[in-house]
């Protein structure tokens, strides 16, 4: 099943970044160039640098031109994510490109990519809610908050890949369709972004 490929691929990049746990550490990815697992390595890198941006931008002891340098990297980042999606959802088109689609077929509230970005995103969360359940600083009643929070987390996992599985089986037959919206975020782009246009 491809849910279950992808989160191996996304706890093996959060498992790597956690050695050094630093946002500004060399990445290196270990999928060569074509291969879809590529991708999704660098998605959830991208995530999880982003992950920890959100972490330091929100101390109260941030100096302001610090802070604002972290949300500049936190807007790129943002980028980067989405790129990153819209590469992964033409892997699917193209995978899927021949597939006769049905004349009833529906299409999806998501495209697959996006499903797949939540996936990750999820990853990241059941890392973290499992560092909280272990922690021995923590009180008992944390530990009981967290233990419940990480199940309803470990339940979202299973209902999640089970939906990307079956939307991707559903394509595969025919009887959904892709159909993938550029983002065309317009804050990025000098000439429509007021801010940045009366800059030029």
């Amino acid at each position: 099943m491809f849910s279950k490929f992808a989160y191996t691929i996304f706890k093996e990049s959060i498992q790597k970044y956690h050695i050094k746990d630093d946002v500004y550490q060399t990445f290196t990815n270990p999928y060569p160039k074509d291969d879809i697992a590529r991708l999704l390595y660098r998605k959830n890198w991208i995530d999880t640098v982003q992950w920890h941006y959100e972490d330091i931008i929100r101390d109260p002891a941030i100096a302001p031109t610090d802070a604002l340098v972290l949300k500049r990297k936190i807007d790129a980042s943002n980028q980067d994510r989405t790129d990153l999606v819209e590469f992964i959802d033409s892997y699917f088109l193209n995978k899927y490109k021949d597939v006769t689609v049905k004349e009833n077929a529906t299409i999806n509230t998501e495209s697959p990519a996006w499903a797949i970005d939540r996936l990750s995103i999820l990853a990241l969360k059941i890392y973290h809610m499992q560092e909280e359940v272990v922690r021995t600083d923590a009180s008992v009643e944390h530990i009981e908050k967290c233990t419940q929070k990480l199940n309803v987390l470990l339940e979202q996992l299973t209902d999640l890949s089970s939906a990307i599985d079956q939307l991707l089986a559903d394509i595969e037959a025919g009887d959904k369709y892709m159909k993938v919206y550029k983002q065309m975020k317009m804050y990025n782009d000098d000439e429509m972004n007021p801010v940045l246009r009366g800059q030029k």
